[in-house]
């Protein structure tokens, strides 16, 4: 969920006026719509995300792309409260939903740290360099316009050996598999997705040709060493329905 130019080659609408009015739109379902379309497995997805990038020591973490803030939710509670988590968005109607979980799970006599939701361009962050321990995305990258200038962001706002963690949609790798996970992409899943989160940007539509467009495999991972990550690794789930993507800065 961010904004930019659309590259050349792109043939999906990745504006940024588009892409926020898009996700404003859906945001009242977009939990839902989430746990439903993939079965409730977006719940494992993130816990091996935060599985394999644990939090260490008090430096922040930041959530980019952060939607209703479920993933910065997931670090918040792997540090137990102790870790500051920032997350970013640039739709305003997600980030009151996030704010609002926080109201809802977080009493105010609460002592542990609050997970904090700003509203930010992923393409233009306003924090300084090197700021925090883990710097992630989840589901949310292929929807910034430019896909490096991002990466180059996230980069940029980690700390020196930190953590660069992207979670995204991919496609399978087996061609039977492949298979049957396009024909329910592009046929089923958007009449579903129009029906239950009814929007007039063709979300549902969109979500398919964005993952099919998006790099995925050595290619992102490549993009990641190219904007200063090293030991760049990509782990496919379910499938290889999803991917989680880790990169380390380089000290």
């Amino acid at each position: 969920m961010t904004t930019a130019t659309p590259t050349p080659e792109a043939s999906v609408d990745k504006s940024g006026d588009r892409i926020r009015d898009m996700f404003g739109e859906i945001s009242p379902r977009y939990d839902f719509m989430n746990h439903f379309l993939s079965g409730g497995t977006d719940y494992y997805w993130r816990w091996r995300t935060v599985r394999r990038v644990k939090p260490t020591g008090d430096a922040p973490i930041l959530d980019v792309c952060t939607g209703t803030g479920d993933l910065a939710f997931s670090f918040w509670k792997a540090g137990k409260g102790q870790v500051p988590v920032i997350g970013t968005d640039f739709t305003h109607e997600m980030l009151v939903l996030a704010n609002q979980k926080v109201d809802q799970r977080l009493s105010k006599d609460d002592k542990r740290e609050r997970p904090t939701f700003l509203e930010a361009d992923t393409m233009h962050l306003p924090f300084p360099d090197d700021q925090f321990q883990i710097v992630s995305v989840a589901f949310g990258l292929r929807n910034v316009s430019d896909t490096m200038a991002g990466l180059r962001e996230m980069a940029r706002v980690c700390q020196p050996g930190g953590h660069v963690a992207v979670l995204e949609f991919s496609l399978p790798e087996n061609r039977m598999i492949r298979g049957v996970y396009q024909w329910y992409f592009r046929n089923i899943l958007p009449k579903l997705g129009q029906l239950l989160a009814r929007n007039n940007h063709a979300a549902y539509q969109y979500l398919p040709q964005s993952v099919s467009e998006f790099p995925q495999g050595k290619e992102l991972a490549g993009m990641m060493e190219q904007c200063g990550m090293t030991d760049v690794t990509w782990t496919p789930m379910t499938f290889g329905v999803a991917t989680l993507y880790v990169g380390v800065k380089h000290a």
